[in-house]
């Protein structure tokens, strides 16, 4: 016989941490997050808690939300830099197409800029 709590839990539990760090990544709070899903927030929250698993349809829902497959959220693999492209999409949501643009421009420059900093930096001595 399965015991449903504890296979429900061992499942809960890591899904509900990967919903809440993805939902974090995206700098959004669980009210927001259930705005988007349209859903009441206690319903994140025990999600995020592993005190209640998804349903399917719901899982795919809540995947599409955050942004992310099924099998990432499923996944015992840390998530990336789908992390920081989806924080980045997240941010840029709403503005026009000039803006998006504009905010592409200097997410660029300031990533040459970095990148020619750290190559021109002096290196130390190991002596």
């Amino acid at each position: 016989m399965v015991d449903e709590k504890r296979d429900s839990s061992e499942l809960g539990r890591p899904l509900g941490k990967r919903v809440a760090a993805r939902r974090k990544s995206l700098g959004w709070t669980q009210d927001e997050l259930a705005e988007r899903m349209n859903v009441d927030a206690e319903t994140i929250s025990r999600f995020e808690r592993g005190a209640h698993l998804p349903s399917l349809p719901t899982l795919e829902r809540l995947a599409n939300a955050l942004r992310v497959e099924i099998g990432e959220l499923l996944s015992t693999t840390k998530l990336g830099k789908a992390d920081d492209l989806a924080a980045l999409a997240a941010w840029m949501e709403g503005l026009s197409p000039e803006d998006r643009k504009f905010v592409l421009a200097v997410a660029r420059n300031c990533c040459e800029h970095l990148r020619n900093s750290a190559r021109n930096a002096p290196r130390l001595s190991r002596e």
